[in-house]
């Protein structure tokens, strides 16, 4: 549930006071001056993503300032990623001073001083986190605060994209894919910066693993969708249909074939189930992703040496195997065993190819 703090119903001379107390509550302790006589309403609407504290934040004209004195009282090691909507800022941190306009972000680190001056009314949304999260080289980030980053071209678009969206779907996501969801952000921010910094990250393999294994995540989450195809996962994780072959490729597959091992072998589990023989092989087909049943029968012999309705004869109880002996099997059809490995290579077509 989202947490609102608001200042809407106050008297505005009673504004400035409990905006302050809000404003160092949503973020590390900080000083606040408003700009005008009679304060305009603030509003800050807050959720949690695992690390990541997300804050939209609407209010007029202000200065903020994070002092040496109040690092010292509470020592907190944090970034903040703020996604500038609506309004400008001019942050100063790290000797820069730089105007962060609509589309763009900046971010600053609570460890060291830093001002940030919004000399109108304005909307934007933070991404506050430990610094621990964000594994990049110290020298590199300091290098950035305090700078701007266009939201419309290059990784920083990326960047900035993926962060617009994961604040607007976090109050629709549990604890656990929000947590999932955040890591990605991260890694994302992590690239930018070493980028910008002329480096990649040292643990580049061990991002591209983890990315692996949230694509399959997703992967496994939408098998029942016949649309499932490489441009649309890739789009859901913002990287090129390229990169995510490239994923794939480091484990000897393609994705088409690895989604199809997926969808083939819950179709060989559920032929097998209570209710199968009423349901039938086709319906089975359809719920796992297949759009036409030949393709389906097809894909499934050359996973399994036997169609569908010789599995399902073989495997249901009170059947019999009706099928014809093979060379080398001694008669009757051999049951592939539930850890077969499984040919997803030799059965292409559709839309997944």
């Amino acid at each position: 549930m989202p947490v609102v703090l608001s200042t809407a119903s106050l008297p505005p001379a009673d504004r400035g006071e409990r905006w302050h107390h809000a404003v160092s509550h949503t973020f590390v302790p900080l000083d606040v001056r408003l700009l005008q006589d009679e304060p305009s309403p603030g509003r800050i609407v807050g959720d949690r993503l695992g690390p990541l504290r997300v804050s939209q934040v609407q209010a007029g004209p202000q200065v903020v300032t994070r002092s040496r004195r109040l690092i010292a009282q509470d020592g907190e090691d944090a970034l903040i990623l703020t996604l500038q909507q609506r309004g400008s800022s001019v942050k100063e941190q790290d000797g820069r001073e730089t105007r962060i306009g609509p589309g763009e972000f900046s971010l600053s680190d609570a460890a060291r001083p830093f001002r940030k001056k919004v000399p109108g009314a304005f909307r934007f949304t933070s991404f506050q986190f430990p610094r621990e999260e964000l594994r990049v080289r110290d020298e590199d980030l300091r290098a950035l605060t305090a700078t701007a980053f266009s939201g419309r071209e290059g990784s920083a678009a990326l960047v900035a994209s993926y962060f617009a969206r994961l604040a607007r779907e976090a109050p629709h996501l549990g604890p656990c894919a929000g947590r999932r969801f955040a890591a990605t952000a991260l890694e994302l921010l992590a690239v930018l910066i070493d980028e910008r910094g002329g480096r990649y990250a040292p643990q580049a393999e061990q991002a591209a693993a983890a990315t692996l294994v949230r694509v399959k995540d997703h992967i496994l989450r939408h098998l029942s969708d016949p649309e499932l195809s490489p441009p649309l996962i890739a789009a859901a994780h913002f990287m090129s249909v390229r990169y995510l072959h490239k994923l794939f490729r480091a484990e000897g597959v393609t994705v088409g074939e690895w989604i199809r091992t997926q969808r083939l072998e819950r179709c060989r589990r559920d032929l097998l189930g209570p209710g199968t023989a009423d349901r039938g092989v086709a319906a089975v087909a359809r719920h796992w992703g297949f759009v036409s049943p030949s393709h389906f029968s097809r894909a499934f012999r050359a996973a399994y040496g036997m169609t569908p309705r010789e599995w399902q004869r073989q495997g249901l109880p009170g059947t019999g195997s009706t099928t014809e002996g093979r060379a080398g099997t001694g008669g009757g059809a051999v049951r592939p065993s539930p850890g077969a490995p499984l040919q997803g290579g030799q059965a292409r077509g559709g839309a997944i190819s």
